[in-house]
């Protein structure tokens, strides 16, 4: 599995990692052979969030038992709870969902009323106490990270995650640009979008195809391929049954070559 630096000087983070949005609505006992075989196969980078639903509490039963130093976990604040006292209380809640006494990286989950000062101060004094290892936010646009990057000074926003798929791919003319000048991580999150996956009757969906049977790989192994061709970008998609866990594993060792690059963004 491909690791790539997550935030300025931050440590190596699978480029592939397991997203958790939804993961509690199915069968649990499913989810968590999911995440387990995800981390199994070096996505150690698992995402979630306090507004996930019980997500958290399915996440505590997949990493039991396992070495805490070899996962990367990351949660979210409500901007509704991000004041000083609710940003600590969701944080030491969601700690104690997910059984651990750290987060790797807490966020942001989007901008909200509470001044970014305040919200910023509290994440630093969450790391100063040892219960985060660093920050970032998520759903921010290039004029949110320029205020919060005044706010907060240089090296401090590990990463932005946002909503980056084939079929959204806004993000790549100013946001990603602006995080690997500022050397924050962007993880993109729903990779395969909502019912948006390039069909294998479209145009695009026959390159990317076509490009998969190349590699001898699955067309999302090479969407996610795609996606995480940058240096700064990581991918975070949601599998509920392990055969999904091990498929989006596969993408984290294609290499696409630039001619196929060419032909995915064309």
């Amino acid at each position: 599995m491909q690791t790539k630096t997550f935030g300025n000087g931050g440590p190596a983070v699978s480029a592939i990692g397991q997203g958790t949005w939804y993961l509690d609505r199915g069968d649990r006992q499913s989810a968590v052979a999911a995440l387990r075989r995800g981390i199994a196969t070096g996505m150690t980078h698992i995402d979630t969030a306090e507004m996930y639903g019980d997500a958290e509490l399915v996440i505590a039963d997949a990493i039991a038992g396992l070495p805490r130093q070899e996962l990367f976990l990351v949660s979210k604040v409500l901007p509704s709870n991000a004041s000083r006292r609710g940003t600590i209380t969701a944080c030491e809640r969601s700690l104690k969902r997910l059984k651990t006494d750290h987060l790797d990286c807490y966020l942001l989950h989007w901008r909200g009323s509470y001044p970014l000062e305040e919200t910023v101060a509290t994440f630093d004094e969450l790391v100063a106490s040892g219960k985060i290892r660093s920050w970032g936010v998520s759903n921010f646009d290039v004029d949110d990270l320029d205020e919060l990057h005044a706010v907060a000074g240089d090296g401090k926003i590990a990463c932005n995650q946002v909503l980056y798929h084939l079929q959204e791919r806004a993000i790549e003319h100013a946001v990603i640009p602006w995080c690997e000048r500022n050397g924050t991580a962007v993880v993109a999150y729903s990779p395969f979008g909502h019912d948006e996956f390039p069909s294998p009757r479209s145009k695009g969906g026959e390159v990317l195809q076509s490009i998969a049977d190349a590699h001898e790989a699955s067309a999302r192994q090479v969407a996610l391929a795609f996606l995480t061709r940058a240096p700064s970008v990581l991918a975070i998609p949601k599998a509920s049954r392990a055969e999904h866990a091990a498929d989006n594993a596969g993408a984290g060792d294609i290499k696409l070559s630039a001619a196929e690059i060419a032909a995915l963004d064309k």
